[in-house]
């Protein structure tokens, strides 16, 4: 079983950027690859990025690439996303998901067995 939260999350204007964190519990944070989704009003929840459980292989959705980092620090079982240039429509709630498939991770939500709350991310001038 892992635990997950989210912080981080606020309102920035656009072409800001904020930097989230999730804090996992437990002492296997190191055996799950660890993914970002989020989910806006009205829309489906969807993929942003995902790391490994070393960190050797990230994958990003095509709308954030170039413009958010995806980071784990295992020794502190948190995994961070570090997002840069924002634009109104990364407006969403954040969430931070734990994976068993942690060699390849996959990119579906079906593919992470546990979930943080999320937090809201907020783009607006």
């Amino acid at each position: 079983q892992v635990q997950l939260e989210e912080s981080g999350g606020g309102l920035v204007q656009p072409g800001g950027s904020l930097r989230l964190s999730c804090a996992a519990s437990g002492r296997t944070f190191s055996s799950y690859a660890m993914g970002w989704f989020r989910q806006a009003p009205g829309k489906e929840r969807e993929f942003v990025a995902t790391i490994n459980w070393n960190g050797g292989i990230t994958y990003y959705a095509d709308s954030v690439k170039g413009r958010f980092t995806i980071s784990r620090d295992n020794a502190k079982n948190t995994v961070f996303l570090q997002m840069n240039r924002l634009k109104p429509e990364d407006t969403a709630v954040y969430y931070c998901a734990a994976s068993r498939l942690y060699v390849v991770p996959g990119s579906k939500a079906a593919d992470y067995a546990y979930w943080g709350q999320g937090t809201q991310v907020t783009v607006s001038s």
